[in-house]
C-alpha cells in the first residue's frame, strides 16, 4: 500500500519585486510556478498549489496561503524548513501544517487584511524603495481616515475595481479601514475584509491618497460607492506599496 495523501496548508511571505505575481502564467516567473519547482524537487512528486490569494506582479506579502497534497512522509510541520533550503531569498514559507481534507484557501469563510504604504516626504528614502509608494506631496492623514470610514460595511464596490474584473458579484463586505501615520513618514491604508475584488485595496488607496490632498472630500465616498463607476474613484496605486498581512479562516476568529 501506498503512503496516505495529506493535504499541506503552507503560509508563504514574499517580496514580490522580482515577480509577475502569483499565479503561473507564460509572459513571466510567478511565486507559483518556484513554489511548485521547489516542492516537486523536494517531495519526489508532482506538486501543484492553490492559493488563496492571487497577488498581482509587484505585489508583497507576509502571509499569503497555499495548500497542497501529497504522499511523501516528510512530517508537516518539517516541510517549510526544509522548502527554504530550496527557495530564493526573497520567497520564504513561514509555517506548513496538515490541512483537512476538504480544505480550500479560496472557498472557506476568511478574513484577509491587506496594508498599503505610502512614504509621504519631501525626498524618497533608498531603503523604503520596494515596499512603499513614495508621494511627496503632504497627506492629510485625518481626512483621509474620515474617507476610509464610509467604506467599512457591505457595500457594492464596483467603482473600486479594475473594468477588468470577470465578476458579475461586486458587493463585498469591509471589516475595517484605517489610516495612521507612523514616525517614519509611513502612511499606511490597512483595511480587512471577507473578499476583495481586482484592483480593489489600490483602487482605495489612490482615492484615499486624491482626499489626503484635498482633490476629493472625505463626504464624497459614499457617492462614488452609489455611482458603481470605475470612473467616479480615483487612480489605481502601484503595486509596490502594497502587502497582504495575512489571512485568519474560519467564522468569528
Amino acid at each position: 500500500m501506498g503512503n496516505e495523501v495529506r493535504r499541506i496548508k503552507l503560509v508563504v511571505a514574499y517580496d514580490g519585486t522580482n515577480y509577475c505575481g502569483w499565479q503561473v502564467q507564460q509572459s513571466g516567473i510567478t511565486i507559483e510556478e518556484i513554489l511548485n519547482k521547489a516542492l516537486t524537487e523536494l517531495l519526489g512528486e508532482e506538486i501543484k498549489v492553490t492559493g488563496a490569494s492571487r497577488t498581482d506582479s509587484g505585489v508583497h506579502s507576509l502571509g499569503n496561503v497555499a495548500v497542497f497534497d501529497t504522499a511523501a512522509r516528510i512530517p508537516p510541520e518539517k516541510i517549510c524548513y526544509a522548502l527554504n533550503q530550496r527557495l530564493p531569498k526573497d520567497i520564504v514559507a513561514q509555517d506548513s501544517s496538515e490541512a483537512p481534507q476538504d480544505f480550500h484557501p479560496r472557498r472557506c469563510y476568511s478574513e484577509k487584511t491587506y496594508e498599503y504604504r505610502i512614504l509621504n516626504r519631501k525626498i524618497p528614502l533608498p531603503t523604503r524603495r520596494y515596499d512603499t509608494f513614495f508621494y511627496y506631496r503632504k497627506l492629510d492623514v485625518e481626512r483621509m481616515q474620515r474617507a476610509a470610514s464610509y467604506l467599512v460595511g457591505r457595500h457594492d464596490f464596483k467603482s473600486f475595481c479594475s473594468v477588468k474584473t470577470a465578476v458579475e458579484d461586486t458587493v463585498r463586505e469591509v471589516l475595517s479601514c484605517t489610516v495612521e501615520k507612523s514616525a517614519d513618514d509611513v502612511v499606511a491604508i490597512r483595511i480587512t475584509g471577507t473578499g476583495f475584488l481586482y484592483n480593489m485595496v489600490r483602487i482605495i488607496a489612490g482615492t484615499l491618497i486624491q482626499v489626503g490632498i484635498g482633490e476629493t472630500e472625505p463626504e464624497t465616498i459614499p457617492k462614488i460607492l452609489e455611482k458603481k463607476d470605475r470612473n467616479a474613484a480615483g487612480p489605481t496605486a502601484p503595486a509596490h506599496g502594497l502587502t497582504m498581512l495575512g489571512i485568519k479562516y474560519g467564522k468569528n476568529t
